[in-house]
């Protein structure tokens, strides 16, 4: 995850101890924090978006965690530290007892943000989530308009999800805009800014594409496309800045965009920028300290995963085995080689000049692409001359 607010324009951000290294709640490295973990509480979901990692549907599905199995599941969370929870899916609000155990969690010490459609959030349900205090509700959108129905399989999807990030501002709720980019949303990207401006959404996410589930070969970006995209959404990023309106802008699943943003700096003659984004990002780490670290995933059948979309890869249940047993036993061939992955890359990712902010980016892209997941991964834009080596007082 890129702070684009922070890394081009400077400004302190929240989550910038755990994302940057900076603040007195910082760990001493990157390499030291405990994993945010994505649960994806229900598989189920009231929509049919075509990109969908998890291949929802509105069906119920077998063998979910219970509800007294998530409260144990919550139990050894808080126990073992873990800094954050994000409730997924299909969609988490399909789920009965979604917000009766982020109300438990709470209860414990738990932080939780909310990914979800939109939706189901009707008045009184975004007043119950902002009195169990969630730290953010990230609300999805594909575009605007029909552009956004045709991707998430109803017609009303927008109309819905646009209440849904008004109620939650109604009742003080934090909410924000997550958006996967598309060839139609990078084409669509101002319009979206337009959006942000006029609604007042005050945190942005752009997600590039992994491929998994239904996302397989779907939406697929071009090098070409990410590189516009990630110039429109600085230059709307700088222009909020600007204007005295800043709003969090961040870029996520693709750790390029960290080098990109500082080779912009670079060209722009900013080098005091530069250097300060290279510094950040060089903690920070990109996806050395991503899935199998920073990150992992909770199935709604318990199972581990070291991302979202790494669905392939199972560590282990929490029906059988806490889950604090299973991230730090030693034994797990795969969590190894990803703690020390560096090593194991192989192409350009190898002798890349900017492997110590990418890290490698996103190991499960490249195994969906190659069948090898140390391959060099396929959503890297930047160019063989831009990566190629060169003499360390050049980098910065």
């Amino acid at each position: 995850m890129i702070n684009v607010t922070k890394i081009l324009c400077g400004l302190e951000q929240p989550k910038d101890d755990l994302r940057y290294g900076e603040g007195a709640g910082a760990p001493k490295a990157a390499s030291e924090r405990k994993p945010v973990v994505v649960w994806n509480v229900t598989r189920t979901c009231n929509l049919a978006c075509i990109h969908c990692y998890a291949d929802s549907y509105a069906q119920a599905y077998e063998g979910e965690l219970t509800h007294e199995q998530g409260r144990a599941l919550l139990d050894d969370l808080a126990q073992f530290g873990v800094p954050a929870v994000l409730l997924s899916g299909g969609e988490p609000l399909t789920r009965r007892d979604t917000l009766d155990l982020a109300q438990y969690g709470r209860s414990i010490g738990l932080k939780f943000t909310l990914s979800t459609n939109g939706t189901l959030i009707d008045l009184g349900t975004a007043q119950r989530i902002r009195d169990i205090d969630f730290s953010y509700v990230g609300i999805s959108l594909d575009g605007i308009g029909e552009t956004n129905n045709k991707f998430r399989g109803n017609p009303r999807a927008f109309e819905r999800a646009v209440q849904g990030i008004r109620n939650c501002r109604t009742v003080g709720q934090k909410v924000g805009l997550r958006l996967t980019l598309t060839p139609q949303t990078v084409r669509d990207l101002d319009e979206i800014f337009d959006f942000i401006d006029e609604e007042g959404v005050n945190r942005a996410c752009f997600y590039h594409l992994v491929p998994a589930g239904r996302g397989r070969g779907q939406v697929d970006l071009s090098h070409e496309d990410s590189r516009l995209a990630l110039e429109t959404i600085a230059r709307r990023t700088r222009d909020f800045v600007e204007r005295g309106d800043p709003r969090e802008i961040l870029t996520v699943d693709n750790h390029t965009d960290g080098p990109f943003y500082y080779l912009l700096l670079l060209a722009e003659g900013n080098i005091e920028a530069a250097e300060r984004a290279y510094k950040s990002l060089a903690w920070n780490g990109g996806g050395r300290y991503s899935s199998g670290v920073g990150i992992c995933d909770i199935d709604p059948q318990g199972n581990i995963h070291p991302d979202q979309f790494w669905q392939s890869a199972t560590l282990g249940n929490v029906k059988a085995r806490k889950f604090s047993e299973i991230w730090t036993d030693p034994d797990i061939e795969l969590l190894g080689q990803l703690r020390n992955r560096l090593p194991l890359l192989t192409g350009r990712c190898a002798w890349c000049r900017f492997l110590n902010l990418c890290g490698g980016n996103f190991r499960v892209r490249a195994l969906a692409a190659t069948g090898d997941m140390w391959a060099p991964d396929p959503a890297c834009y930047l160019t063989d001359e831009q990566i190629a080596p060169r003499p360390a007082a050049a980098l910065v």
